[in-house]
């Protein structure tokens, strides 16, 4: 998850990663502002993982540590965005 560079503020950027065989809420792996950002989104788009833009949830995540997991009021929006992550990862592996 990013949220873009508004009003001088830097760029944000999430890793997020779930186990569903470990039965734990979705974490987070990673997060930046600025360059960090940057190379957490250049980390992404070298493996082709899909990167979502979403103000709302960035403001959410940004009070996770990184290692706990994600909030319940951002457990809908990342559960969808990672059920998306994971139908096109089995499409490409057909």
């Amino acid at each position: 998850m990013t949220d873009k560079e508004n009003d001088n503020k830097p760029i944000t950027a999430f890793a997020v990663t779930y186990d569903d065989e470990l039965g734990q809420k979705p974490l987070i792996t990673a997060k930046g502002k600025g360059k960090l950002a940057e190379k957490i989104l250049d980390i992404a788009f070298d493996n082709n993982v899909k990167v979502r833009q979403d103000s709302d949830l960035v403001e959410i995540l940004d009070s996770v540590d990184v290692g706990e997991e994600i909030p319940l009021k951002a457990l809908g929006p990342v559960t969808e965005i990672l059920e998306y992550v994971y139908m096109l990862n089995e499409r490409y592996k057909k």
